[in-house]
């Protein structure tokens, strides 16, 4: 196989609102940092252990405009886009690198508010309101 792939996939959550920036021929850039977790448990331990790892996302033009209009700190949002790693020089006249995801493709998962009211609400569904009444997912003899 002679070709390459650079394609990421990412669903998180934002870290910080969209910042945008606009330049003087229309085009404007939106960065924002997004936070995706990987969870485990410790065989010695046996406790849970949360790693959670920042990326930091560009988007730019028309898509940026909408990332900055619907999205803020703690929305859900799956991005598809490629890795790039940038070059540029401090104030100090220092070489730094920074790499980040070029997003071509999004999705508004969930919005924070949406989240907190899903599980308040999974919370208040959980126990049988009225006892009296039989569960019909209980009462199912059907095999699928």
């Amino acid at each position: 196989m002679s070709g390459t792939l650079n394609k990421v996939m990412l669903i998180g959550h934002l870290g910080d609102d969209v910042k945008m920036h606009y330049f003087d021929d229309k085009n404007c850039v939106g960065r924002f940092p997004l936070a995706t977790n990987e969870t485990y448990t410790s065989k010695q331990t046996n406790e849970r252990i949360t790693n959670t790892e920042w990326h930091n996302i560009v988007v730019r033009n028309k898509a940026a405009e909408i990332c900055e209009k619907y999205l803020s700190k703690g929305d859900k949002v799956y991005i598809e886009g490629r890795i790039k790693t940038r070059k540029w020089t401090d104030d100090k006249g220092i070489e730094r690198y920074s790499t980040e995801i070029q997003c071509t493709d999004f999705t508004f998962l969930t919005t924070k508010n949406e989240s907190q009211d899903t599980a308040s609400n999974q919370g208040q569904s959980a126990t049988n309101p009225n006892p009296n009444v039989a569960d019909p997912k209980q009462d199912d003899d059907l095999p699928f």
